[in-house]
């Protein structure tokens, strides 16, 4: 019987897991909770349960992934390679969900007088930046903030490239300073939006800004946080130079949001900007 049961290949066949049904239920409730709670028929109380339920789903479920890697040694070569499969679908995927914001913005921009779009043309004035709208100077705090990214991006290259020869000391100060700059950036865009003449709601420039700025910024939070859990993974003594898939991933999510950030600085602030107002 116990021949039977043994395991006889390298793939990793999952446990029964309450997690999908779990985190299924308390996504339901968020939902549900932040629209009840937008149109003023039920309290914030109910979203934030929700969000809380999802959080410890969360935590609870990667720290099983993370028994399996690490304490069990379910994770061969062979699982992990369709690890990386699913991560580059996952960032191919994340790919189009920034093309549809840059899709947006272009619309607005490159055609804001066309005359079968009277009414946008009657927002925007026909032409771009809309009338009244007083864009921010690309050559200053965003600059600024495409610094700070890039040398984020170096800093996680130390990192991955020290751990891969085993030096955990230094990944341990390359990841320090990755989350650090990671942590800047989300600082100076909140400095940069409590600046902002112009808002989210009532003009097509706002909505298209900051749905495409707002969503990167979220990505680099979440980002942050994916570094921080691997820097708490090396001070745990996870990870070997031949083993650090979850170490990857977090590298190629935060490249990734380094690339979206170049073109949101070079075509959102720089092209789309036009001629900043002066201060």
């Amino acid at each position: 019987m116990a021949e039977a049961h043994a395991k006889h290949h390298d793939y990793h066949i999952v446990d029964p897991s309450p997690w999908p049904f779990v985190v299924s239920v308390f996504a339901f409730i968020m939902a549900v909770g932040a629209v009840f709670w937008m149109h003023g028929q039920l309290t914030m109380l109910v979203f934030l349960a929700g969000l809380a339920g999802v959080i410890y789903t969360m935590v609870a479920w990667w720290r099983d992934i993370v028994r399996e890697a690490e304490y069990q040694g379910l994770h061969t070569r062979v699982v992990q390679l369709s690890y990386r499969y699913g991560m580059i679908l996952f960032i191919a995927s994340e790919v189009m969900f920034f093309v549809a914001w840059f899709w947006a913005f272009f619309d607005a921009s490159i055609f804001a007088g066309e005359a079968i779009n009277f009414t946008r043309a009657e927002f925007t004035g026909g032409h771009w930046p809309p009338k009244g709208i007083e864009t921010f100077d690309p050559w200053h705090l965003p600059l600024l903030n495409t610094l700070i990214l890039l040398t984020s991006g170096t800093t996680l290259t130390w990192a991955h490239h020290a751990l891969v020869h085993g030096d955990r000391q230094s990944a341990k100060w390359g990841l320090w300073c990755t989350v650090g700059l990671g942590v800047l950036f989300s600082m100076c865009q909140a400095y940069e939006y409590s600046h902002a003449t112009f808002a989210f709601s009532g003009n097509i420039y706002g909505a298209t800004f900051f749905m495409a700025t707002g969503f990167h910024g979220f990505h680099v939070i979440v980002g942050t946080i994916f570094l921080a859990v691997c820097l708490g993974r090396l001070y745990a003594g996870h990870f070997t130079p031949t083993h650090h898939f979850g170490f990857e991933a977090a590298a190629w999510y935060w490249h990734f949001v380094d690339v979206v950030w170049l073109f949101l600085f070079t075509f959102i602030y720089v092209w789309g900007g036009g001629v900043p107002s002066a201060h």
